[in-house]
């Protein structure tokens, strides 16, 4: 572990790390005011942060558990790298609720009087599962015992329900809160599931191609394109999923003309069509031809633009709502904001916007920071070191040879 800290990349991650830790103590002393949150969003950067980190755990692990759920051996070569970028992800999720609490004494009121009908508990409930699922992936994967690769397969057939029900429960946590037109949707869990699909397989691409680059870990060209061709098809399922969604919101008389008309040419419609344009058309008609996916450049950018079109469908999906009020007339709401209590005509309002100050944004940059450590330091106790790409079994299929030392 002191190797790591001769390493100029670990040491800014650190350095970061510290950085949001301190703007976090600086929020818990001054409280969420100095966000850019208030009451009229209630919501901001930290929960668009949890969306994005569950589905990028959430995709990791469904890949890793399918390769033993579904008997693909080739996917096995990934597994390990799979499991700790899940891991990684899960606990940076799991941070962001709790820097969004607004005081970390609030937790023990989830202990102390749950409330079982919030999709919140649900939640942390079954994040609590997936992390220690993830835990135990990984000690049966190291584990030189006998009986290890049959406890890698019980677990795995719990992993996989387990990662689509944690993103299908983050979707809830939107989909019925009915005060808010455009988050209730019969479809908002198979969505975050494919969004999740895409945008954990697309991150785990660039790890690969990253760990490849710095020769920790090598992927045969052959398992990269076909996880490459996975992603394409992952991209095609969550492009008709929003289609569906957009349409249904569309056609005349339904309830969510005013929320689309602000995806598409409001606020958050720079989002709305990165996602679409560069998230979803663009590495799409990159990976469907097979010579593309041969070429590790173009699956690394397609995999960036997906990475990056994820977290825009994260940022629309929930500012939108917040664009059109829920209480009309005055004198309206209080904003509870810091400029709201010097009083003034600023101190009620309807209408509210919302842009992350700079402890925000420190404070989620520290979070992300935090989970780069976590998966650096578990890939260098459980990682590989690179094959030599030549004609073999080893180098087509994807097979890793152990390091010599960590």
């Amino acid at each position: 572990m002191s190797a790591l800290f001769k390493k100029p990349a670990f040491v800014v991650l650190c350095a970061l790390a510290l950085a949001g830790v301190g703007c976090w103590v600086y929020q818990l002393a001054m409280g969420l005011g100095v966000t850019g949150m208030s009451n009229v969003n209630s919501w901001g950067l930290y929960i668009i942060m949890f969306m994005f980190f569950v589905g990028l755990s959430a995709g990791g692990l469904i890949v890793a558990s399918s390769a033993s759920v579904f008997h693909v051996k080739r996917f096995k070569a990934v597994a390990m790298p799979a499991v700790i970028l899940s891991t990684a992800c899960i606990c940076v999720a799991g941070m962001f609720v709790l820097v969004d609490l607004g005081g970390i004494q609030r937790v023990w009121l989830l202990l102390a009087s749950p409330n079982f009908a919030s999709p919140l508990l649900w939640d942390v409930c079954v994040i609590t599962c997936y992390l220690a699922i993830n835990v135990l992936y990984l000690v049966f994967m190291n584990s030189k015992k006998e009986g290890a690769e049959r406890k890698v397969a019980i677990v795995s057939r719990f992993a996989l329900p387990v990662a689509i029900l944690v993103h299908s429960v983050t979707a809830w946590i939107f989909g019925l809160q009915l005060s808010r037109e455009g988050w209730y949707s019969a479809i908002m869990a198979p969505i975050f599931v494919a969004s999740a699909m895409d945008s954990g397989l697309a991150l785990l691409l660039c790890v690969l191609a990253g760990l490849k680059k710095v020769g920790k870990f090598y992927t045969g060209k052959d398992l990269f394109a076909s996880l490459a061709g996975l992603l394409a098809t992952c991209i095609a399922v969550d492009a008709f999923l929003i289609g569906c969604e957009v349409l249904t919101m569309a056609y005349p008389g339904a309830a969510g003309a005013e929320t689309l008309a602000i995806m598409l040419a409001g606020p958050t419609a720079p989002f709305f069509w990165f996602e679409v344009i560069g998230g979803l058309v663009v590495p799409f008609c990159i990976l469907v031809f097979a010579k593309n996916r041969q070429r590790t450049g173009f699956v690394v950018g397609a995999s960036v633009l997906v990475v990056l079109g994820v977290f825009c469908k994260r940022v629309w999906l929930l500012l939108t709502s917040f664009v059109v009020p829920n209480v009309e007339g005055a004198p309206g709401i209080s904003l509870g904001t810091f400029a709201a209590q010097e009083g003034g005509m600023g101190m009620w309002a309807v209408y509210g916007s919302y842009a992350p100050t700079l402890p925000e944004v420190l404070v989620a940059v520290g979070v992300v920071s935090v989970g780069a450590i976590i998966f650096w330091a578990i890939a260098q106790k459980t990682m590989f070191v690179k094959a030599p790409e030549a004609s073999g079994d080893a180098a087509s299929q994807g097979t890793p040879q152990p390091a010599a030392s960590a």
